[in-house]
Order: C-alpha cells, then sequence, then structure tokens
C-alpha cells in the first residue's frame, strides 16, 4: 500500500512539472519572438536593464515574503506553522495554480503542509485571504478607472462596466465572509469532514489582524506594482508620467477580475495592455515585454522554487477527513 502510494505520489509530481512546463512553453512561444528576443537581450544587458532587472528580482522574494507571512497570521488561529512553513505553502500553491484559469487548484498545494483535519477551514481562508489583496488592487483599480473612464467610451465601455461590476461585487462577498467568517468555516469544515462530530469554531477576526492582513497587502500591491514600472521604464526608455501609472493600475484591476485559461493569457493580456496604456506612447513591443517578463519574474521563477518544494514533499491524497 505505502509502495502503490509513493508510485502515485511520483506520478502526480511529474504530471505537476510536464503540465507546468507545457503552460510556461505556449506562452513563451507566443510572446517571445525572435525580434522580442533581440530587444530583451540588447536591453537587459545593458547598465540601465541590469540595474532595473536586477531590483526586480531582489523583489521577488518580498514579494511573496510578505503573502508568506500573510498566511501565517490568517491561518495562525487554526493551527500555527513557521514562516518557513507559510513560505513554502506559498510557493507550492503558485506553482500549481498554474495548471487552472483563476489559478483555482492554488489551494490543493497550500493546504498539504497543514494537519487533515484543520484543511477544510484552511481551504475557506485562502479564499478570503486572497480577497484582502484583490480589495486592494480594487481600490487603486476602480480610482484609476474614474480618472480614465472617457477612455473606454466605444467598444471598450463594456470592459469597464464589467470590471467594476465583478468587482464589486467580489467585496461585497468579501465584506460577508468577513462578517459571517465563523459560519462559512463552520459549514465548510462539517461539509467536507463528515467522519467525526465537530464543535462550532469561533475564529478570532480581530481589528489588529484586520489592519495588519490590509497594510501589508497595501505594500505587497506596491511592491509588484514597482516591478512592473520598473520593466516599463527599461522597455519605455523615457521617463514615466501619470498616465502609465493610471494604466498600471487599471491593467492590475482588469487582470486581476476575469479568470483567464493558461493558454490564452498571452493574447489577453496584450489586448488589455494595449487598451489600458494607448495613451502612454509605450509601444507594443514594450508593452508586450513588460508583460512576459512581470509574469516570469512574479509566476514562473516562483512556481520553479515550488516546484521543488513539492517534489520533495510526500502527498496525503485525502485531503479532507478525520487524521489517523
Amino acid at each position: 500500500m505505502a509502495e502503490r502510494k509513493k508510485i502515485i505520489s511520483t506520478i502526480v509530481k511529474v504530471l505537476i512539472g510536464l503540465g507546468s512546463f507545457f503552460i510556461i512553453y505556449l506562452r513563451l512561444k507566443s510572446d517571445l519572438t525572435p525580434e522580442k528576443l533581440e530587444l530583451l537581450g540588447a536591453l537587459v544587458f545593458s547598465a540601465k536593464g541590469l540595474f532595473c532587472f536586477g531590483i526586480c528580482l531582489l523583489l521577488i522574494p518580498i514579494n511573496w515574503g510578505i503573502e508568506s507571512f500573510k498566511w501565517k497570521i490568517i491561518t495562525e488561529p487554526i493551527e500555527k506553522i513557521s514562516f518557513k512553513t507559510a513560505t513554502h505553502s506559498v510557493y507550492s500553491g503558485v506553482c500549481l495554480g498554474n495548471l487552472a484559469p483563476g489559478r483555482a487548484t492554488e489551494f490543493l498545494a497550500k493546504i498539504i503542509f497543514f494537519k487533515i483535519e484543520n484543511r477544510p477551514k484552511i481551504t475557506a481562508l485562502h479564499f478570503i485571504n486572497g480577497m484582502f489583496q484583490l480589495c486592494i488592487t480594487y481600490l487603486f483599480g476602480l480610482t484609476a478607472l474614474l480618472i480614465q473612464l472617457k477612455q473606454f467610451e466605444g467598444d471598450n465601455l463594456w470592459l469597464a462596466y464589467t470590471t467594476s461590476t465583478i468587482a464589486i461585487l467580489i467585496v461585497v462577498v468579501f465584506i460577508f465572509c468577513l462578517v459571517k467568517i465563523d459560519l462559512i468555516l463552520n459549514f465548510i469544515t462539517k461539509k467536507l469532514n463528515k467522519q467525526q462530530a465537530l464543535d462550532d469554531f469561533k475564529y478570532p477576526f480581530t481589528a489588529k489582524k484586520l489592519l495588519q492582513l490590509f497594510g501589508l497587502s497595501v505594500i505587497r500591491y506596491f511592491v509588484f506594482a514597482s516591478q512592473f514600472l520598473l520593466l516599463i521604464y527599461l522597455f519605455h526608455q523615457q521617463p514615466l508620467n501619470f498616465s502609465i501609472f493610471v494604466g498600471m493600475a487599471l491593467y492590475y484591476l482588469i487582470t486581476t477580475t476575469i479568470p483567464m485559461i493558461s493558454v490564452l493569457e498571452a493574447p489577453i493580456r496584450a489586448a488589455i495592455a494595449l487598451i489600458v496604456f494607448h495613451d502612454s506612447g509605450i509601444s507594443n513591443s514594450a508593452l508586450a515585454l513588460s508583460s512576459v517578463l512581470i509574469w516570469l519574474i512574479n509566476i514562473i521563477l516562483p512556481s520553479v522554487y515550488g516546484y521543488t518544494i513539492l517534489l520533495k514533499q510526500n502527498f496525503d491524497f485525502k485531503l479532507f477527513g478525520k487524521q489517523k
């Protein structure tokens, strides 16, 4: 039985690796044309390029370190884990999240670092934790949308209305989740864990915890926004103006609101970038390179690290239930 479980675990790890590699290949194949690779090589290995790209790389552990600390904070009332374990959980989730639209599979990797009996609650907290970052993205994005609403006149107006409607609905759902957190955690736990009688759980969502999670989300937003702006600055070769800052906030608003299928992500993101940055004077090549590099820096490189963690992890395929 143990040998069979080990074989299945190995097969799952190989499939995760192959699936991730295939998605990365499709994305890069469509984005990195010979012309763009030539421009990329010329700029990245210049003095300015090494500085901008180096800062972006240094910000990777800060970006995901903040997210790991948030994950540690929000899961602490359920199960206390170290910052190292929280980091492994987050990076593993980044890797597995590549396999589904909207990164819907991310939680499957994150919860394996917790006890089986706690995984239903941890699953619910994964989605609630993500909403903290979404709300900050929406705050800046909707503000930018109000500033640049005229930009969406005509054929693109539907995009502004659709994005803002979805964002507002998600914020309403998030508020409901915060108010009814105990109800949600107990409902999900009892639905997924039917093997034992469970007492009602009270989650202590204190004002201090809310302030910490929102505050860290704001800091993280500025970290990954700085990475994107550095790349635009590198390829644009011009000083950053106000329209670029507004466009960046709009870009994150739309791309985080609309779920994307990985194999179609590149053209969708490129189309969105062309809409939100059309008044900024940035060339299509600069937008495409900035978009693909921010994806490589903040998703693919962490995914590679997350995959190495998953390779060392013994999968417990009993995701929910009573631990024996």
